[in-house]
């Protein structure tokens, strides 16, 4: 695989040759100083890959001229994270991990002990920066697909109204939480055949509060262990996320 990647959604569907926007040229050629004649691969977000050639090293409005497409297949499982916001600039390193590990869809909530509010305004910026994270995911796992980052929901709208999907998870470190296998194969048996889109919910420092944790029970969630050990959430959102997974892999 080329070490050098780069995004870009063309217009046309089988295109000649592509030109990068200012930002990805920067990164492509001053960043990670590709030349001309290197070998850059080109993704567009949602699958497909064109293999090209740099015929233009500018830093502003780098050219590649495409040698060939090709389309991956997306993952048999779609797990969605939905993350309570924690505290700095955890999210972004969270969308990031998330994107290595092949995320689906990343919906950033509003709990009640969050400690970060945020307006319209920062809100908006956030999402940007939010979205650069996936970009740079994406670009150093090699992964063909970016995920969904919703915009910023409360947890309580949320959780009554969270969307279809075959298994709704919520990490717990209230008594009663169950492992992750026994409630898959329970799922599976249900179903007749794994789980194929998976919800997981992980709060922020603190957890979610007991009220909030009842509203997800009556909506349909099941509350997982992480294990004996209390996790920070980003620890908790790679590692719930690796897991599953790797359980939805192997079955």
């Amino acid at each position: 695989m080329s070490d050098f990647r780069a995004f870009c959604s063309p217009a046309e569907q089988e295109p000649r040759v592509i030109q990068l926007d200012a930002a990805e040229s920067h990164h492509l050629v001053a960043v990670n100083r590709a030349r001309a004649g290197a070998t850059v691969v080109v993704f567009n977000g949602n699958g497909t890959e064109w293999i090209c050639e740099l015929i233009k090293d500018s830093k502003k409005a780098a050219e590649l001229s495409v040698r060939f497409s090709q389309t991956a297949s997306p993952l048999p499982h779609q797990i969605s994270l939905a993350q309570a916001l924690p505290k700095g600039n955890t999210f972004e390193s969270i969308v990031r991990k998330a994107t290595e590990i092949g995320a689906h869809e990343v919906i950033p909530l509003q709990s009640e002990r969050t400690q970060v509010h945020l307006d319209a305004s920062r809100s908006d910026k956030k999402q940007e920066k939010w979205n650069t994270a996936a970009l740079e995911g994406a670009k150093q796992c090699g992964n063909p697909w970016l995920p969904t980052i919703q915009p910023l929901q409360k947890v309580a709208g949320f959780f009554e109204h969270p969307g279809e999907y075959d298994l709704k998870l919520i990490a717990s470190l209230h008594p009663g939480a169950k492992p992750l296998k026994g409630v898959l194969a329970e799922s599976t048996a249900q179903l007749g055949r794994p789980p194929r889109r998976v919800l997981w919910a992980i709060g922020p420092e603190g957890d979610f509060t007991p009220s909030e944790m009842s509203i997800a029970q009556s909506a349909g969630f099941q509350p997982i262990t992480l294990g004996p050990l209390v996790l920070r959430c980003e620890t908790a959102a790679v590692y719930a996320l690796s897991v599953l997974s790797y359980e939805l892999s192997a079955s």
